[in-house]
């Protein structure tokens, strides 16, 4: 199973990559994968399969997976759906939109992940990923149109805010349970007031991912999203999240309080009013889409009823959902293509120019509004069979036979809308590659229905789950009975339904309004954004001191007041004070001295860039001291960290202006800021003292010799970060390629941006004027006469560069390879790294760090993070944790033995990461620095030219005119 999620985020990456020339050929292979997890789920339907990644294991924390039956249903659903869909993605998208098909991969890997998801908090994980997911692709296809970036922020919005709320429902039932395992909840579930509350908030989150009136406007809207995306997101994978999470949880929830009533009043609602609405669309994807909201509802109250017969309707529905309601998105799609519009009422003969589509559409239809003998005919049968038994159960079974009747009558008018009408034009080509997908789900639903033991054995196991099994089986014919009347019921009256309020085209209007939520959601927002507003105008005044002063008076107030009240009241340090020592070495004081020194020296500095190089010399005095504690990977990061940021900073101090505006601060401010500064000062003084002196239990670093004694490592600090706590920092690593991929997009993205960094060969120029200006002095020492970015040319700097910059490298691939041993690692080796490649940037510019470069920065980020992950993933695959740390034996005929820790390929990813993230700064933030100063230089060339000009022209015309007058 984790082979499988870590599958799908390579196939997301690879997908878009590999598209190219052969796009349709990349799209179907690209099926592949959600294929064979259909596969996967349909070969081990009945087994119960486990399996845990171990995180931090003091806390609780591991990545649960299990797949179980109900997991089985939706994976089948996901991955064979999935397929169909990528396939016709082929057909259906451009070479433009080719990466839209790598995120469809995305959502598939987000989808397994949350349907194998054995505990709440990793189920929260991929539940938000498949948010971010349909984020981009609803947006990204024309991220240029108003209407598809307010659809796609709506759906982001409804959704992320009732996941935090689902969020705090988990936390409440995990912190009753004891456990956030949720087989173990389901066998042993949680009760009292915070697990019901818990419950609660749960079905909230389900209701807005599931699209529940009042939550559903979202789904509407996100209908501007490309049809394979409705296909597969909004028929038969994200909107079913919520359902499948009802479905979940039943077993455990169904008989609580609030649970029932809940599920039940919410589908309900949502299915005579999605029926309702989607009878009134003319946009055949508005109109499926409210259909989907109805559908989702029957959906909702059928796997939230918490009985047996109910499930085994609802996982069959469940299944058939996906085989009906994707294929008409597909027919939607391919009708557009051909047609150049989804409107009923401006398409007329499109079933007879299209006949193939058009019979499949029907038979899709045929399966939605439940004829024989297609799967969702055996479903709904299921489905009014499971209400049939009177009390209360009747006016649920009333709810569903309405809802199916208003499902006849637009499903009717989908089929009129769309193929119906006369044509003068003949039958046109089809497009096999955007008809034959939907041929395909149509005949799987009609081939399960003529069939549906498969169907029965994959769902039953669920069903089993809700109690003693039931005897009700699915099947095309079970007799005359209540079920089978309810349905020709259903039939009649939605036939009638149509004629009266549907047949039209555009819709009538009618005297009933349903309220309109996506009104109701504009006005939440507003009122949102204008209470933001009024309160930002208020706390938000634009002061940097303003707001640190209030953060400190916050922090003085609580806990610097727990802290002063603790020691008044006598609940000091265990240990007496005169344990402290004043210093361990003679230089600690020196040091510190030093570090007060540039501190007090950098707040009276008027020169900004003199107060950055005070500040240099606090990170500089601190590093020293991390020294003569005995933490020297600690100290070296620091000097590395606090050169480069140094240097950056010098960059940005270039566009401002060169001392700090005047004080404007009056006697009292002074002091206050002063006080505040103290006080807080020495509250952190005092809680450093008090901590130190109240230590409790023994410290924890002697108890990580063990373990690197057993890793054979010397070097404590890149065991942790390294080998015992990969997971860790592999995270850390990906934010600082999330950040690397910020910088480069707020700096390439204004215009011209993509064009600054460039191989020298692209701009001759530049080259022809760096030779004119200053070649023969600095070829000597670099291989291109680029322009320094710190103003004029340094020969130190440039011989500095030229002969220190192999040995920083060199040194810096010593400190990767020592770090299993001695100070250093691949996070420190690739800041080293960097500082040789800025190193020959300083005297250069960006032409010369061009030149130096071997690769580009993307490809150090993408190789070195998909170096860290392989390395890890590798431990998973064998069946162990992330990173099983081995020592890998080799002899070389000069050299002798050499052992080499698996670990040493983790960390070489960091190193290619880190080093990456320099050179995407330096590359991004460095040149466009240099390109306003040729931008400047180039207006100040432009105005003398004007002026010199100008003054020829003057003096020409005074020689004319004195030579008249001669």
């Amino acid at each position: 199973m984790v082979v499988l999620v870590v599958a799908y985020a390579v196939a997301a990456v690879a997908v878009p990559w590999a598209l190219g020339r052969h796009g349709r050929v990349m799209a179907c292979a690209a099926a592949v994968l959600p294929a064979v997890t259909a596969g996967w789920a349909v070969a081990r339907a009945g087994d119960d399969v486990t399996a845990s990644i171990g995180w931090a294991s003091d806390l609780g924390l591991a990545i649960d997976l299990r797949l179980d039956a109900l997991s089985a249903v939706m994976l089948v659903l996901v991955g064979g759906v999935g397929a169909v869909v990528l396939c016709y993605s082929g057909w259906y998208f451009g070479r433009a939109e080719r990466l839209l098909t790598g995120t469809l991969v995305a959502f598939a890997g987000a989808m397994t992940g949350l349907v194998l998801a054995d505990n709440l908090l990793v189920l929260y994980v991929f539940w938000e990923l498949t948010t971010v997911s349909s984020f981009i692709l609803i947006g990204a296809a024309r991220p240029d149109r108003a209407e598809d970036r307010r659809a796609a922020t709506e759906a982001l919005l409804m959704t992320t805010a009732f996941g935090l709320v689902m969020l705090a429902g988990f936390v409440l039932i995990g912190q009753a349970a004891g456990t956030y395992r949720i087989s173990a909840l389901l066998a042993d579930p949680p009760g009292g007031a915070g697990a019901e509350a818990g419950v609660v908030l749960v079905l909230l989150g389900a209701f807005a991912k599931s699209a529940q009136v009042p939550l559903h406007a979202w789904l509407p809207a996100a209908m501007v999203a490309p049809t394979p995306v409705s296909a597969y997101l909004h028929a038969a994978a994200m909107v079913k999240a919520g359902v499948y999470l009802v479905a979940r949880l039943a077993p455990a929830f169904a008989e609580t309080g609030a649970w029932r009533p809940m599920v039940v009043v919410a589908g309900l609602v949502s299915m005579i009013v999605g029926g309702l609405v989607a009878l009134r669309q003319d946009d055949l994807k508005r109109l499926l889409a409210y259909g989907t909201v109805s559908q989702l509802g029957l959906l909702m109250v059928l796997l939230g009823d918490g009985t047996p017969t109910a499930a085994l309707a609802g996982t069959a529905l469940l299944l058939a959902h996906g085989v009906f309601k994707a294929p008409l998105f597909l027919a939607v799609g391919a009708l557009e293509h051909e047609t150049g519009t989804r409107r009923a009422d401006c398409l007329s003969g499109a079933g007879r120019r299209l006949p193939v589509l058009a019979v499949a559409g029907a038979g899709a239809i045929a399966s939605m509004i439940g004829l024989p003998p297609f799967l969702g005919f055996v479903a709904k049968e299921a489905a009014l069979k499971a209400f049939a038994h009177g009390g209360l159960d009747a006016a649920v079974l009333a709810g569903v036979v309405a809802g199916s009747a208003l499902t006849v009558a637009y499903g009717v008018r989908f089929l009129h809308g769309a193929f119906g009408g006369a044509s003068d034009e003949g039958r046109h080509k089809e497009s096999w590659g955007l008809v034959g997908p939907v041929v395909v789900l149509a005949a799987a639903g009609f081939a399960v229905g003529v069939v549906p033991g498969p169907v029965q054995e994959l769902v039953e196991p669920y069903a089993a789950t809700l109690g003693p099994g039931s005897d009700y089986e699915l099947a095309l014919w079970h007799g005359l009975g209540v079920p089978l009347g309810l349905s020709v019921l259903a039939i009649g009256a939605g036939v009638g339904v149509y004629f009266a309020f549907g047949r039209s085209f555009p819709a009538r209007p009618v005297r009933w309004r349903v309220p309109d939520a996506q009104r109701a959601y504009d006005a939440v927002v507003e009122t949102v954004l204008n209470g933001a507003h009024a309160v930002t105008r208020r706390v938000q005044i634009g002061s940097l001191p303003v707001y640190l002063g209030v953060i400190a008076v916050m922090v003085l107030v609580l806990p610097g007041t727990a802290l002063a009240a603790g020691l008044i009241g006598g609940r000091g340090p265990s240990e007496p004070l005169d344990t402290l020592r004043a210093w361990d070495d003679p230089v600690q004081p020196v040091l510190s001295v030093v570090v007060a020194g540039c501190a007090l020296a950098a707040v009276r500095a008027r020169r900004r860039l003199s107060a950055a190089l005070l500040l240099a010399g606090v990170g500089y005095g601190t590093g020293g001291l991390f020294v003569m504690q005995g933490a020297p990977d600690l100290a070296l990061t620091l000097l590395v960290v606090e050169t480069l940021s140094l240097i950056m900073l010098v960059l940005v101090l270039r566009r401002l202006p060169e001392r700090f505006p005047p004080r404007r601060r009056t006697a009292p401010g002074r002091v206050a800021t002063g006080a505040i500064s103290l006080g807080l000062g020495g509250f952190v003084a005092v809680f450093l003292v008090v901590a130190s002196l109240s230590r409790g239990s023994d410290p924890v670093g002697p108890r990580y010799a063990g373990p690197a004694e057993e890793e054979g490592a010397k070097n404590i600090v890149n065991l942790i970060l390294v080998e015992l706590r990969a997971l860790d920092t592999l995270g850390e690593i990906v934010v600082l390629a999330v950040t690397a991929m910020g910088v480069a997009g707020l700096v390439m993205g204004r215009p011209g941006g993509w064009r600054r960094f460039r191989p020298p060969a692209e701009d001759g120029a530049e080259s022809a004027e760096g030779a004119e200006t200053g070649g023969v002095s600095r070829t000597r020492w670099l291989a291109t006469p680029g322009r320094p970015p710190l103003g004029g040319s340094s020969v130190v700097l440039e011989a500095a560069a030229r002969l220190l910059g192999p040995t920083i490298l060199v040194f810096s691939i010593y400190l990767l390879i020592a770090g299993h041993g001695h100070p250093g690692g691949g996070f420190v080796g690739g800041l080293v790294a960097g500082m040789a490649f800025v190193l020959r940037y300083l005297p250069g510019g960006r032409r010369e760090l061009a030149t130096a470069l071997p690769l580009r920065p993307s490809v150090l980020l993408g190789g070195g993070l998909g170096l860290a992950v392989a390395t890890g993933a590798a431990g998973w695959t064998s069946g162990g944790e992330f990173l099983r740390g081995e020592i890998l034996h080799a002899s070389a005929p000069v050299i002798g033995d050499i052992d080499v820790p698996t670990s040493l390929f983790f960390d070489a990813g960091v190193y290619l990461l880190v080093l990456g993230l320099v050179l995407t700064i330096l590359t991004t933030l460095g040149a466009s620095l240099e390109d306003e100063d040729e931008e400047n230089a180039g207006d100040l060339d432009e105005a003398r030219h004007s002026d010199e000009a100008r003054h020829s022209d003057e003096a020409g015309s005074l020689g004319e005119g004195a030579g008249g007058r001669t």
